[in-house]
């Protein structure tokens, strides 16, 4: 029998490659996954948007009202002026459960990339005056890229813009806060993390659509353009992993010394044929 030495050793480096590459995978709320050497279930946890000060200057500058979207939920608090009995908002944030967790595992060491939440909040501005002319917008199903700081979000818009799918909403200009990492336990167990996300700075595309689903007039746009951070996002996640009773999927490094082997014997099959 002959063997080809280039074939082998090509053979070997994808199948080397193809390994590591299948160690990034995702845990869906609900679900089992499993990985070398683990089985990962019971995903819980939650990320909390909090308004900017900003942003809800912005928003009570157009009399916009907030509201929670499910499964997320809202909490809003208002106050009024005693001289002039206007309402505004005071406070606001939207916290949406988590409903997956993507990341690459090396060794016992999970490091998450990709985070993803239900539900959101729905901000309508119903009354015409000086910062809009009436116009909705609802922002849902946020998912936090933590490799390259993005954000990206469902978002349904008033005045033409309608339903869009998975939309680069913001950047995270500020450092993130908390690991980003999992240490699968040796004999298994609950994992958790906490992490905090400040300083989301909407992307020029995604404000034009903010700007055209509120119907912002000019002074509506002035006053969102001061808006440089539209608030901070804490998650809490975690996780349960059991140790996997079958074999675990061996490393890649094992199928290259394999393939090496086979190189190896196909040489020696070559001097005996002749």
């Amino acid at each position: 029998m002959k063997f080809a030495m280039k074939t082998l050793i090509a053979a070997a480096a994808f199948t080397a490659a193809g390994m590591a590459s299948a160690a990034s995978a995702t845990l869906n709320a609900g679900a089992t996954l499993a990985v070398p050497g683990y089985t990962l279930s019971d995903l819980t946890g939650s990320g909390t948007l909090t308004f900017s000060t900003t942003l809800i200057g912005a928003l009570n500058a157009g009399k916009v009202t907030v509201s929670g979207i499910a499964p997320a939920t809202a909490t809003v608090v208002n106050k009024t002026n005693a001289a002039t009995g206007v309402v505004s908002i005071s406070s606001a944030s939207a916290a949406a459960p988590v409903t997956s967790l993507t990341g690459d595992l090396v060794g016992n060491t999970l490091t998450v990339t990709n985070v993803g939440t239900a539900g959101g909040a729905f901000q309508n501005a119903a009354v015409k005056n000086i910062a809009t002319n009436t116009g909705s917008l609802s922002i849902t199903n946020l998912n936090v890229d933590l490799v390259n700081k993005k954000v990206f979000a469902d978002l349904v818009g008033g005045n033409g813009v309608g339903s869009l799918s998975q939309v680069y909403l913001w950047d995270i200009v500020n450092p993130i806060v908390g690991s980003t990492t999992f240490t699968l336990p040796a004999a298994g167990g609950v994992m958790s993390s906490t992490n905090t996300i400040s300083g989301l700075k909407i992307t020029t595309a995604s404000f034009d659509l903010f700007a055209q689903s509120m119907g912002l007039t000019a002074n509506g746009i002035t006053s969102l353009k001061t808006v440089t951070d539209f608030g901070t996002i804490v998650s809490t996640i975690s996780a349960k992993a059991t140790v996997a009773t079958t074999p675990a999927v061996p490393e890649p490094s094992t199928y290259a010394l394999m393939g090496l082997g086979l190189v190896g014997m196909s040489l020696v099959a070559r001097r005996r044929a002749k």
